[in-house]
């Protein structure tokens, strides 16, 4: 079983995806990549593997709560990975968040403190920040022994 390591970037309209296993002789490789597009209008899930071959392409259906939409789609997401990770074992998630203020100017490990911190700079990017927070919220929810860290 290898291990994998997520990244995610979720904005406002798409949440980005990629899927990165370690190797036997200790290098990473991407495994599969993918996105869910047109959030607020039509959305979609485009999924790809190592190879570059098409492994999805499915219009998805979402809440029309834009309060639920995100948390909606980061489920789809999820559910894919799931599906499509049998020998593999998670070990970690990176996001990538807009903004992090003065205090987090690197890499940092995601703890409630951090998030909390994360959502007090709302203000300074509005339009993403709380779309790249959401993220970080539902894998805590799903997985909450798994190590997420914010860039």
């Amino acid at each position: 079983m290898s291990v994998v390591v997520l990244v995610i970037n979720a904005g406002s309209s798409s949440i980005k995806f990629a899927a990165f296993g370690r190797q036997p002789q200790g290098a990473w490789s991407r495994l599969a990549h993918g996105a869910i597009q047109g959030i607020g209008d039509a959305p979609r899930l485009r999924a790809w593997g190592a190879d570059e071959a098409l492994l999805d392409d499915t219009a998805v259906v979402l809440s029309t709560d834009p309060e639920q939409v995100h948390d909606d789609a980061w489920e789809h997401v999820a559910d894919w990975l799931q599906r499509h990770a049998a020998g593999h074992r998670l070990v970690a998630v990176g996001h990538r968040v807009v903004h992090g203020g003065s205090r987090f100017a690197g890499p940092t490990r995601v703890t409630p403190q951090v998030l909390d911190a994360l959502e007090q700079l709302v203000p300074l990017a509005p339009l993403h920040q709380p779309h790249n927070l959401g993220p970080i919220r539902a894998v805590a929810r799903r997985h909450p022994e798994l190590p997420q860290v914010a860039c």
